[in-house]
């Protein structure tokens, strides 16, 4: 097996609940954590991506939230946790993981897992990287005109909840050249498949509150910061991503070209070189 491969997924005891984990890479190398949007599992970190991450020297976690995947699951519309419970679980990973420090990186909704990570829990994060986010200020441009999203589905018909997930995601990318619809409805019927209850995670995650950090806000970060964009990101257009540059000291933004509310796999190479060069540095 070479040394960038899965390691296989491993169904873990996690902050008193139960989180489905895959790593890949050498345990040796520097550890980054990627944290996935709302709603979305653990396949939308691609794996193919998380081995390209892997090969430049990087041990890579995902794994699936709350309500995602094959991970714990709650009635839809009862989720029993909180946006803290949700940051704990990433700490819960690391150490079981053995991984003192990690370089975290946080996708969409779920920045606000970055933000509590990096202003409560400094001593945990190596490094923060932040795609397709926020700062959430009110001044900020509101989605894009264009941006229109399909009516929710039967969370009962498999076939009806697939084509939901897809047209959403058509509609997230903004436009993008870049949009795969054969790959994202692979991708899509995987997730779909698999995740022990969809009509949970099409509903849960946005039924929870934003209850942090306990203190501070991204002023207070002061991990070495990475903001990445898409220049056609029609849910959070690029003023987003400039504003979270500005608000975190130091923070550097990567505009990937081209891409919408996601990472289509033209715009890899860009990210994964940005990524590398940000987390470069011994195990944490």
């Amino acid at each position: 097996m070479t040394p960038h491969q899965s390691h296989g997924e491993q169904l873990l005891k996690i902050n008193g609940t139960e989180l489905c984990v895959e790593t890949f890479g050498d345990r040796a190398t520097p550890p980054i954590m990627l944290v996935a949007g709302s709603a979305a599992s653990m396949l939308w970190w691609d794996a193919e991506l998380c081995e390209q991450i892997a090969a430049r020297g990087r041990f890579v976690v995902r794994y699936d939230h709350r309500d995602t995947g094959c991970s714990a699951c709650y009635p839809p519309g009862q989720p029993a946790y909180s946006f803290t419970d949700l940051t704990l679980d990433v700490l819960g990973i690391q150490d079981v993981l053995g991984i003192e420090r990690a370089h975290v990186v946080c996708q969409s909704m779920f920045g606000g897992i970055g933000l509590m990570l990096g202003v409560d829990h400094p001593d945990r994060v190596a490094s923060l990287t932040f795609v397709s986010s926020s700062t959430g200020a009110d001044d900020l441009p509101p989605p894009s005109s264009d941006l229109a999203m399909p009516a929710e589905p039967d969370s009962s018909d498999a076939a009806a909840v697939v084509e939901y997930v897809v047209a959403g995601s058509r509609a997230y990318a903004g436009g993008s050249p870049h949009f795969d619809e054969a790959a994202v409805r692979a991708l899509v019927e995987r997730d779909v498949a698999r995740a022990r209850n969809y009509a949970s995670t099409l509903v849960n995650h946005y039924a929870i509150e934003f209850d942090g950090p306990a203190r501070g806000g991204f002023g207070d970060i002061t991990a070495p910061t990475l903001v990445v964009h898409g220049d056609h990101d029609p849910l959070l257009p690029l003023p987003h991503g400039e504003a979270l540059r500005d608000a975190i000291p130091g923070a550097e933004l990567l505009v990937l070209k081209g891409a919408g509310h996601d990472l289509p796999r033209p715009v890899w190479d860009d990210f994964v070189s940005a990524l590398a060069r940000h987390t470069e540095g011994g195990r944490s």
